[in-house]
């Protein structure tokens, strides 16, 4: 097997450990596989944001679930690296994320949006409000929906089957960076510009700011939308 320049020869979990920061650019153009019972769906990303870890560890994310520490639903942002950390949302949406960095040290990769490249029927008949092909993924909701993704899936292994995930051979493109969709307070402004994009992909997401809020926010309404 070819080595990946991206991975500079390292095993892709051990790529995976390292500063989300850094590994979300990288990221953009991966191709994540879900084989479920009903078929496989195959999403390029386009679209990452990055989310670190609690206040009290060495690189604090006001934005992130992990902020105040461990709960039953963002335990998997704690594990292992290469893992996924599905939640629920507004009482209708699920989110994907992929684990990174070392073990405990609670961050990870929204996965925002993508091209659908493989299961384009499946991921139809799962979305089938969608407008276009772009649509389909286009929104960390409509991904997780497209890939058949519920927190049944958190903490599962993304790197083994029924998943998988394959890195580019190279930079997908130029990339844009700003500051992450829907996350309020200070985690939301351009100190933490940790949304990564493909520049002038029709399957990006749109940026929105969070609304303003009368009261101090409630942690698990951080992480972005």
């Amino acid at each position: 097997m070819s080595r990946n320049p991206l991975t500079a020869g390292q095993p892709l979990r051990e790529f995976l450990s390292g500063d989300a920061r850094q590994l979300a650019p990288l990221l953009l153009g991966a191709v994540l596989t879900h084989d479920s019972r009903d078929g496989a769906v195959s999403v390029r990303l386009t679209e990452v944001e990055a989310y670190l870890g609690p206040e009290d560890s060495l690189h604090p994310d006001p934005g992130s679930h992990t902020y105040r520490g461990p709960t039953p639903r963002n335990a998997p942002m704690f594990g292992p690296a290469g893992h996924l950390y599905v939640y629920f949302t507004y009482g209708m949406h699920h989110c994907t994320n992929i684990v990174c960095g070392p073990e405990g040290t609670a961050s990870a990769l929204l996965l925002r949006a993508g091209e659908i490249v493989d299961g384009a029927e499946l991921a139809r008949h799962r979305r089938t409000t969608s407008k276009s092909p772009a649509d389909l993924a286009r929104g960390p909701a409509r991904l997780a929906k497209a890939l058949g993704l519920t927190t049944a899936d958190s903490g599962r292994d993304a790197l083994a089957p029924p998943f998988g995930l394959v890195l580019p051979s190279g930079p997908a493109g130029p990339v844009s960076s700003g500051p992450r969709v829907g996350v309020s307070g200070a985690g939301g402004t351009d100190r933490y510009s940790w949304r990564f994009w493909i520049t002038g992909d029709p399957t990006v997401s749109q940026y929105k700011a969070a609304k303003p809020r009368g009261a101090k926010p409630d942690p698990a309404t951080f992480h972005g939308r």
